[in-house]
């Protein structure tokens, strides 16, 4: 083979190869206000296959999600950032959730389903899961060390993304940073 042809060879291996990583970089490049705290990933990494429950007593896990972008936000019901960007993330779903697209909210760590009941009603939020991760199943094979923390995962099932800390979810900013990447997928 000549230069030529290794030179297109690896080329296009290359281009297969990073073909993730070019999905978020248009996202990444977006990143302003409080969306400079999200960090992408230099290759998507796999999440758990621990299992989570519901207030309902049905269990999940977040295979439940593949083929959607995913806005996984880990909280508590004593957490006061949390109180703050939940009815943000209230807002993201409300607006974008759907076949392509869902913000789901998992409590972990001791969170009473009356504390968690509660705290939705006091901020008027309706149109999220009650997810709980009371034993941490999911949260500490993710690596979850303080709250709020949000990961962003691809459809394929993959973290994408990762922002400790509290953030405008439903700001200007995080609305075009999702949306490229759902357009790039």
């Amino acid at each position: 083979m000549g230069v030529f042809g290794k030179a297109v060879l690896y080329t296009a291996l290359l281009a297969f190869a990073n073909a993730a990583a070019a999905d978020t970089s248009a996202a990444a490049a977006l990143r302003a206000g409080d969306m400079r705290k999200l960090v992408f990933h230099e290759a998507p990494q796999p999440v758990p296959d621990a299992a989570f429950g519901h207030l309902d007593g049905s269990t999940h896990s977040l295979a439940d999600f593949r083929g959607k972008w995913v806005l996984l936000n880990f909280w508590a019901t004593w957490c006061a950032p949390c109180r703050e960007e939940m009815p943000m993330l209230a807002n993201l779903q409300r607006d974008l959730g759907g076949d392509r697209f869902a913000v789901v909210t998992v409590a972990t760590g001791r969170n009473s389903p009356q504390a968690i009941e509660k705290f939705f009603d006091e901020i008027g939020v309706d149109n999220l899961p009650l997810y709980v991760d009371p034993r941490h199943d999911l949260a500490r094979p993710m690596a979850v060390l303080g709250l709020p923390v949000t990961v962003i995962i691809d459809p394929e099932g993959r973290e994408v993304a990762r922002l400790m800390g509290e953030a405008a979810w439903d700001g200007p900013e995080a609305r075009a940073l999702l949306a490229a990447l759902m357009q790039g997928s």
